[in-house]
């Protein structure tokens, strides 16, 4: 394929071309593309022309670049519903993609003012700490960091870790429904931290959900602080 001088730089050609591709269906969701030197080739450009495309396309959201493993197509943004009852696992299962969790870290650390508000503790009050990633079909989509009121779940973090669940490792504790009582929505941008786990460039933006969930019986249960990449998920508001 040789590149015709149309007046758009060669680097927005190329990632034109791939942008086609993968609306198309030549580059399915979760495909490895060509590496540098094959679509340097395709499109007769230099490497340095190639790499200029891929961090365009991967800035929109469109490709996503693992170190040492490649260029992989982006699946679609995953809906995820806010409601009343919102399940990291089902809403990952119902969009046809693989839900996984993997516990980061755990500790336990006295409650700030704001979670006590939130747990209805007082400040100061002994809280289990969980930092989780969770994945839809092997892609980062958010951390997780939730705080339990550690006189209950005491073992929340070995529990976590075996069960790779927040619903599994409720009803171990005999809860077997619970619903979301708050959601609070801020953006900001991923620290360092959050940028190397969720496998996302320094300086993107990630949705921050503060959530509080109660049981049946309106006592507050956890409290969450999520991270969610910005250019995976769109979240739908959901009434009734």
């Amino acid at each position: 394929m040789s590149m015709q001088d149309t007046g758009v730089a060669l680097w927005r050609q190329v990632a034109d071309g791939i942008e086609r591709g993968i609306a198309d269906g030549t580059y399915a969701s979760g495909d490895k593309l060509p590496g540098e030197t094959e679509i340097a080739e395709i499109y007769r450009v230099n490497r340095h022309t190639v790499r200029r495309a891929l961090a365009t396309l991967a800035e929109r959201g469109f490709v996503r670049a693992e170190r040492g493993s490649g260029t992989y197509v982006e699946a679609p943004k995953l809906a995820y519903p806010l409601r009343s009852r919102t399940r990291f696992s089902e809403i990952v299962g119902a969009g046809g993609r693989e839900p996984d969790g993997r516990l980061i870290e755990s500790g336990t650390e006295p409650a700030t003012r704001d979670i006590a508000k939130q747990l209805r503790l007082k400040t100061g009050a002994p809280l289990v700490r969980i930092e989780a990633l969770r994945f839809a079909d092997k892609t980062p989509i958010c951390i997780g960091t939730t705080w339990f009121p550690a006189d209950r779940f005491a073992d929340a973090a070995a529990v976590y870790e075996r069960l790779n669940s927040t619903t599994k490792l409720l009803a171990y504790y005999g809860i077997t429904d619970y619903r979301r009582l708050s959601t609070r929505i801020t953006a900001a941008i991923a620290n360092a931290t959050d940028a190397a786990r969720l496998d996302i460039a320094l300086g993107r933006p990630v949705l921050i959900v503060d959530s509080t969930d109660v049981g049946i019986d309106g006592t507050p249960l956890k409290f969450s602080r999520s991270r969610f990449v910005a250019e995976r998920v769109e979240f739908v508001v959901e009434n009734g």
